[in-house]
């Protein structure tokens, strides 16, 4: 079942919950089979089920959204194979609060007892208290179940991700939300509801289970007689925002997904991350950021515009402000998802700064230098220049590379856009290059 309540963690799994206590609380499940919407871990395949069937722990990381069973899931762990549950908060802990846990746990294990230790918003934890916990979980001395919303990859150190598993726990669906519904119904009897205001609730929720439980306990506190339409629950009830930190993994996944949608030349959905993002509370300007380096990334000299228009949104936006300067914002990026496409320009910057770094200070070729003391003259700088607008057709053909490097080709345009049009200028000075050779 969902992670219903990692706010206040019992001392033991075992504890009962009040009659008096959160309905999410009365809910919680008792057994891992009871968890809904993770059978990818729990199921007998998964990595948990295979875990509890070998009656043995490794550490992990628990990662995923609020509501989602983190809680629940470690301390039923502990229950299904037979050890000892321990937890802190990383919010609520201290050092003090650590060594104690730690003291505890090596009692326990000199009596024989395995200690499960875990640790809720293990990310709080600065680097140093993680390294903390490193000789603890290398002597054995606990198995280490630590939660997280935030990416390990980022929250955590590698020291201590490489000492653990990390297990994604899903965001619930609509089924798992629907069955926590069918589970509080069957406690506390029907919701006031029809079926459409019933799946708009569940859709309210956002994939977590822990607040769907308070709406629903909040509609029976209500004592409505009617059944609610989903005019009358939004009414209501206050819709929750969609999770999204700023500067969070939520923050990253949406602009991965507008930068993929553009690239991929679907407006539509390029739209619904826009519109995900800036009613979220992103800062426009970030937006407008990434969009000037998509159109210089990923649609380049394929239509020189682009890049032109998303300046001009931002000046737009710069002079009107919110919310009317938001619709530049839509345009840009509706630009950009139709315009054609080329990396060319960005593949071409790769490669050149990289043939920059490897072939150090060689010097370009004497004729292109200037001359401008009779010295530099003496030594050859600027002899026998083909000054190209006095050539045939404005083009010398002459060679510009150091004389230890052989031409290299860094752009290559694609036969998209305006990039159709470079092609073909290009593919006329290399023909007049290999003439002028010949001659």
């Amino acid at each position: 079942m969902a992670d219903l309540f990692a706010d206040d963690i019992p001392a033991t799994p075992r504890d009962e919950p009040r009659e008096d206590a959160p309905l999410a609380d009365r809910l919680r499940p008792r057994t891992l089979a009871d968890v809904v919407g993770q059978e990818h871990l729990t199921g007998p395949e998964g990595a948990i089920g295979r875990m509890v069937a070998a009656g043995r722990l490794s550490s992990m990381i628990l990662w995923g959204p609020p509501g989602t069973g983190k809680t629940s899931t470690a301390r039923l762990l502990a229950d299904a194979v037979g050890m000892r549950f321990a937890a802190v908060s990383a919010v609520f802990s201290g050092v003090a609060d650590l060594k104690k846990a730690f003291a505890e746990a090596e009692v326990a294990a000199r009596a024989g007892q395995r200690t499960l230790l875990f640790v809720d918003e293990i990310h709080r934890f600065n680097r140093a208290q993680q390294d903390g916990f490193l000789p603890f979980v290398e002597r054995g001395t606990v198995t280490l179940v630590g939660a997280t919303t935030e990416n390990p990859s980022f929250a955590l150190n590698a020291a201590l991700l490489s000492r653990a598993q990390v297990l994604i726990l899903h965001r619930l669906d609509a089924d798992a939300l629907g069955a926590l519904l069918d589970k509080a119904e069957a406690l506390e009897g029907p919701l006031p509801l029809d079926a459409d205001a019933r799946e708009a609730l569940i859709a309210s929720a956002d994939g977590d289970g822990r607040f769907l439980l308070n709406q629903a306990e909040t509609l029976y506190a209500a004592k409505i007689a009617e059944k609610l339409d989903p005019a009358g629950l939004g009414q209501f009830l206050q819709r929750r925002m969609a999770v999204y930190d700023k500067d969070r993994d939520g923050h990253y996944n949406l602009i991965s997904a507008l930068h993929k949608s553009l690239r991929g030349s679907d407006p539509q959905a390029a739209l619904y991350y826009l519109a995900r993002m800036l009613t979220a509370g992103e800062e426009p300007l970030y937006v407008l950021r990434r969009l000037v380096r998509f159109a210089s990334e990923d649609v380049g000299l394929a239509d020189p515009q682009a890049l032109v228009q998303c300046l001009a949104a931002k000046d737009a936006y710069e002079f009107l402000g919110s919310p009317e300067g938001e619709l530049a914002i839509v345009q840009a990026c509706l630009y950009l998802a139709t315009a054609p496409k080329s990396n060319a320009a960005y593949m071409a910057f790769k490669s050149s700064f990289r043939s920059a770094k490897e072939t150090g200070s060689l010097s370009p070729p004497a004729n292109i230098l200037n001359a401008p003391t009779k010295l530099m003259k003496d030594i050859g700088y600027g002899k026998d220049y083909a000054y190209d607008h006095d050539a045939p057709d404005g083009f010398s053909g002459d060679n510009y590379w150091p004389e230890e490097m052989d031409p290299q080709t860094y752009y290559a345009p694609v036969e998209r856009g305006f990039e159709r049009e470079i092609l073909k200028r290009i593919d006329w000075w290399n023909r007049k290059r290999a003439e002028r050779r010949e001659q």
